[in-house]
């Protein structure tokens, strides 16, 4: 369709701008920053200015890892109360592919997950919530969404957007997964929703923005929220992967406390007015876990299409080996890793 090349081209211009993809030739497949960008979620984020804890709601506010400009996971509480902390809104993806679908992991940052009452919750040092979604090839340049997989805390739950003929399998199907038009493209997107204070995560409206908010749409740079009820903030997307990055920092004890769980304690006031303030709590996608269900640590990053096999009923073709899945070097250590790894919490 004219309209969609006229896009893809724009997303490649911008993409090659900022030094995230080469220029590809007419008729080229499509790069892993653009699907990435393309399928990228519309993002509502609901916001608490209320507490000693909230920052006046920028402890609602998705960042960077490194927001302080360090890769230390133990002064994120401290640094984001910081007058010159960086609240630029940006989330991290990966991409898997295989012979018959593309996989892409969002994952949402915190530098709190916190609570303003004593009532036995507890809050910790860093949050890491997200989203898998599963993208079936039909020959189009994107391919079509047929599922996702979103992370609240230590659950996972499962949408299919209206149309698609993926139902439930081992794991029942939570609801819809809506999409929406964004301002700053011409592509519908899924929408997905963040909860206040432990950032829970789900397909929008199960969560939603009561009051205060901030609406984050994707884009190939991040902006600050200039409120909170900002309804139009563009967020950057980083690959996991890129140089020096997140997963290059996987065996900094600094910022990893063990497999995929950032190092957390209780500096800074966490804890202080609440019931308790936890260590070590919070997950990057290759920690994720449920675990009342199947598919192991990890696995909804590191192995989609085994999970989308267990979530889902899916007809057709659904292949298992991958093309492209930058998690596989380090498959059998991963493996490993999860014997002995504390129980995930958050």
């Amino acid at each position: 369709m004219p309209g969609r090349s006229r896009i893809a081209a724009v997303l490649s211009v911008a993409l090659v701008s900022i030094g995230l993809a080469a220029p590809a030739p007419a008729g080229a497949a499509i790069g892993r920053a653009e699907l990435a960008l393309r399928w990228a979620p519309i993002h509502y984020q609901d916001v608490d200015a209320t507490g000693s804890h909230a920052l006046g709601g920028k402890a609602d506010y998705i960042t960077r890892v490194n927001f302080d400009g360090d890769w230390n996971g133990r002064n994120n509480w401290d640094r984001a109360a910081q007058a010159d902390a960086s609240f630029a809104a940006a989330a991290y993806y990966s991409v898997a592919e295989t012979s018959t679908h593309w996989y892409l992991t969002y994952f949402f940052f915190h530098p709190r997950d916190w609570v303003d009452h004593p009532f036995f919750e507890t809050e910790h040092e860093n949050d890491g919530e997200g989203v898998l979604l599963a993208v079936q090839k039909d020959g189009s340049t994107y391919g079509v969404l047929r599922s996702a997989v979103t992370v609240a805390h230590t659950s996972f739950y499962s949408y299919t957007p209206s149309g698609s003929p993926w139902t439930s399998g081992r794991e029942t199907v939570d609801g819809t997964l809506q999409s929406q038009s964004s301002p700053h493209d011409e592509f519908q997107h899924p929408v997905t929703a963040q909860e206040v204070q432990g950032h829970g995560l789900k397909a929008y409206p199960q969560y939603t923005i009561n009051g205060d908010g901030v609406v984050y749409y994707p884009s190939t740079a991040g902006e600050t929220p200039s409120s909170t009820n900002d309804r139009d903030v563009r967020y950057e997307l980083i690959d996991v992967f890129a140089a020096g990055g997140l997963w290059a920092q996987r065996d900094n004890t600094g910022l990893f406390a063990n497999l995929g769980t950032f190092a957390g304690d209780t500096s800074g006031g966490c804890g202080v007015g609440t019931y308790s303030c936890g260590t070590n709590s919070a997950n990057a996608p290759w920690g994720w876990d449920d675990g009342d269900d199947l598919p192991g640590r990890g696995e909804i990053a590191t192995d989609p299409a085994k999970l989308s096999a267990e979530y889902f009923a899916v007809p057709g073709e659904l292949a298992r080996s991958y093309s492209y899945n930058p998690y596989r070097a380090e498959a059998a250590d991963l493996r490993k890793a999860a014997e002995t790894a504390p129980p995930v919490t958050d």
